[in-house]
């Protein structure tokens, strides 16, 4: 099996890069192999702090971590702002590419990361970990089923936490040269994904910024929504912000059915993920309860959903590395159709609030 392993180059030491790299040790069929930093000495204290095996190279550079031929896959986890400079790099070097969220600045960058990547035979995954959560299979199984669900007509996302003074002042995603997009890019990109996977990935015709966006001193976003349109007339809304209590919900409502669930990016606990469903409620006689009441769905999850990811981007890895399988196109698809809507939300704000039409 150690044979068969995918080596795992980190590039920074970004704190999501802590549970990407337990997210490596878990997985059974990727191994940590090398950490890259600016600073030699940053990079030694992030591979001892995260239980990185003793053998695990460290380097005082990005470059180092690239031009290492051990090394098969990388794992990005720079500010926005870099992913098309180490990306296309990484690319170049025939690393595949785990890439944090959001993939890009905008579509016309990601584009790039794209030719690169198809350029060199190299597999491209964006950071979505819900995705890989057993239960989001479940859920959608619930969504194509025509008896319980029937046909989609809406979807509510959301997804806020309240960041505290220091985070609002010194983190990347408040810095307009470094996570230019905000809260659109960070949290955002969570709704719009999760809109997008209820319609079985189906763009909107059109998206129109919702009233009130919040921008700091700096013109970054931190809070703001938008609806989506589709022509047969399904809607979406969804609601991100630095500056609401932790939410994260998800409700898709069908002609006969609806979906509920209240923490799709990180569930409430790690090995264990609900969901409801109800189909065909009505209310009792007197009008005082539901009927039928809403199910839950208990979902057990044997490693953690990113343990699942990192597992599912190393099979892909391995497949072209071992079998000479060509990379899997639908991850790449699917980065790029929310990066579209991403750029629209943003063009929507940008314009007054217009509502802007997405062309793929």
């Amino acid at each position: 099996m150690a044979a068969q392993q995918i080596k795992f180059g980190i590039l920074g030491c970004a704190e999501i890069a802590r549970k990407v790299s337990r997210s490596i040790s878990i997985a059974p069929n990727a191994i940590l192999y090398a950490v890259g930093s600016r600073s030699l000495e940053k990079a030694t204290k992030f591979a001892k702090e995260n239980s990185f095996p003793d053998s695990a190279k460290v380097y005082g550079s990005y470059e180092a971590v690239l031009d290492d031929p051990e090394v098969d896959a990388v794992y990005v986890p720079l500010p926005t702002s870099l992913h098309l400079k180490w990306a296309v790099l990484a690319a170049q070097k025939k690393k595949h590419l785990l890439l944090e969220k959001p993939v890009a600045i905008n579509v016309k960058e990601f584009d790039v990361i794209l030719e690169a990547c198809e350029a060199n035979g190299v597999q491209l995954m964006d950071g979505t970990m819900w995705m890989h959560h057993p239960r989001t299979a479940k859920m959608k199984e619930f969504l194509n089923n025509p008896q319980h669900f029937g046909q989609l007509k809406s979807v509510q996302s959301i997804f806020t936490f309240a960041a505290d003074s220091d985070f609002l002042e010194n983190d990347i995603r408040v810095k307009p040269d470094l996570d230019g997009l905000g809260a659109l890019g960070d949290a955002g990109w969570y709704c719009i994904r999760s809109i997008l996977w209820a319609n079985d990935f189906d763009l909107p015709k059109s998206v129109t910024a919702l009233p009130g966006p919040v921008f700091n001193k700096a013109g970054v976003i931190l809070s703001c929504g938008a609806s989506l349109h589709w022509e047969d007339g399904r809607v979406a809304t969804f609601i991100c912000s630095f500056q609401s209590n932790l939410t994260m919900d998800i409700t898709a409502t069908g002609t006969k059915g609806t979906l509920h669930v209240h923490d799709f990016i990180i569930p409430f606990e790690e090995h264990k993920a609900s969901f409801t469903t109800a189909t065909e409620t009505w209310f009792n006689e007197l009008v005082s309860a539901w009927v039928p009441k809403p199910s839950e769905h208990i979902v057990m999850a044997d490693i953690s959903q990113d343990a699942h990811m990192v597992k599912e981007f190393s099979r892909l890895v391995g497949n072209i590395k071992f079998e000479g399988s060509k990379p899997e196109k639908k991850w790449p698809i699917l980065s790029r159709k929310t990066q579209l809507v991403l750029d629209a939300v943003k063009a929507s704000i940008d314009k007054g609030l217009e509502p802007v039409e997405i062309v793929y």
